[in-house]
């Protein structure tokens, strides 16, 4: 049974709630395998940002192309290869050299060994840090935002060793019970587990595709003192409850957290929903673009979407001068989302390899 976030009541002491969502109809759901392949965003300097990433954030140039036709290139950059990790795509657009990030885009986030290594190394760059390192308030996770060249932000989390650091998406929504129904009855994630936060009138839900044994040891610790709801959604285990420390920065915001992913998220992106009390639309800007998703059949998740009542902006089919088939999908925000062929991403992977 599908709990709606807003029904949530605060208590006294440490309130437990255990919340289970629908599970997806369509066959279609149970049979692909979907995970977030990269996040798609526009910069006015494409080796500045580069430079930034490699120097100043230890990532990888992966791959590079350039589409004279449609006057864009594209790098992607990561910390493995996109067989297996999420990247961060770079757009482009020949003479345009400064955008619009707006308000809905939030941050990135990456997962790092020393957080405060890593902010001392973006100082001496030239890079900005806009909160120094150090723990969040009432625990002991240590945290840093950084600002990129174009002035996306980006979250340093201090974790042991992972597979995945490129770790967070933080988009912020309207409502997030909406989004949370959007996620779980259009692209099948559940629901596994919620807490409430009754002094500082916030919500964390974190969903996902996957076993989610992963978030207890990274995520749950350290607030004995605090009471709050958290939400998981994912394919596998039964829900359980534990301690989290998290986004104490803000005590006096009133705002609620969704996390939801295609895996455990030590080894997977994940993507972090905010929804600020009261705050039902945001500016989008001309910066970020999208997420581009895996799926065994466009066409199938094409018509799954449409049968589960999602829009569908743009109708399956190879892309002009690349010819891997994609389908996107718009979420109730206006965020859109690229499905990827599986097999024709492989190809162009190695198409790329051969290439370099």
């Amino acid at each position: 049974m599908s709990l709606p976030i807003r029904a949530m009541r605060p208590a006294g002491r440490r309130h437990l709630t255990t919340m289970a969502a629908a599970a997806p109809d369509s066959e279609w759901l149970q049979q692909d395998s979907r995970r977030m392949l990269h996040a798609v965003y526009r910069v006015g300097d494409m080796q500045k940002h580069i430079d930034f990433y490699t120097k100043l954030l230890g990532m990888k140039l992966l791959r590079q192309r350039d589409i004279p036709q449609d006057k864009y290139s594209n790098a992607f950059l990561g910390y493995g290869p996109e067989e297996t990790n999420f990247a961060i795509e770079l757009t482009y657009n020949y003479g345009v050299d400064s955008y619009d990030i707006g308000e809905g885009f939030g941050h990135f986030g990456v997962a790092l060994p020393d957080v405060y290594a890593a902010a001392d190394k973006i100082k001496a760059g030239g890079g900005t840090i806009t909160r120094e390192a150090g723990p969040v308030k009432g625990g002991s996770t240590v945290i840093a935002f950084a600002k990129d060249p174009t002035g996306y932000m980006w979250e340093l989390i201090q974790r042991k060793e992972t597979q995945e650091p490129l770790c967070q998406v933080m988009l912020r929504v309207g409502d997030l019970q909406r989004s949370i129904d959007y996620f779980t009855k259009v692209l099948g994630m559940k629901l596994l587990r919620t807490r409430d936060v009754p002094e500082y009138k916030y919500t964390h839900a974190s969903l996902g595709y996957g076993p989610e044994e992963a978030f207890f040891s990274t995520f749950c610790q350290d607030v004995p003192d605090y009471k709050y709801t958290l939400a998981f959604l994912g394919y596998g285990l039964e829900a359980f409850l534990c301690e989290r420390n998290f986004c104490q920065d803000v005590p006096d915001y009133k705002y609620t957290l969704a996390f939801l992913g295609y895996g455990p998220e030590e080894d997977n992106c994940v993507l972090e929903l905010t929804y600020n009390y009261g705050k039902t639309e945001y500016a989008k800007g001309n910066a970020y673009a999208q997420v581009a998703l895996s799926t065994k059949d466009v066409y199938k998740t094409a018509e799954q979407i449409r049968a589960a009542g999602g829009a569908i902006s743009r109708e399956p089919g190879p892309v002009p001068g690349i010819g891997t088939k994609i389908m996107a999908t718009i979420d109730p925000d206006g965020y859109k989302w690229v499905f990827v062929d599986e097999e024709d991403f492989h190809k162009e992977l190695e198409e790329a390899a051969k290439q370099q």
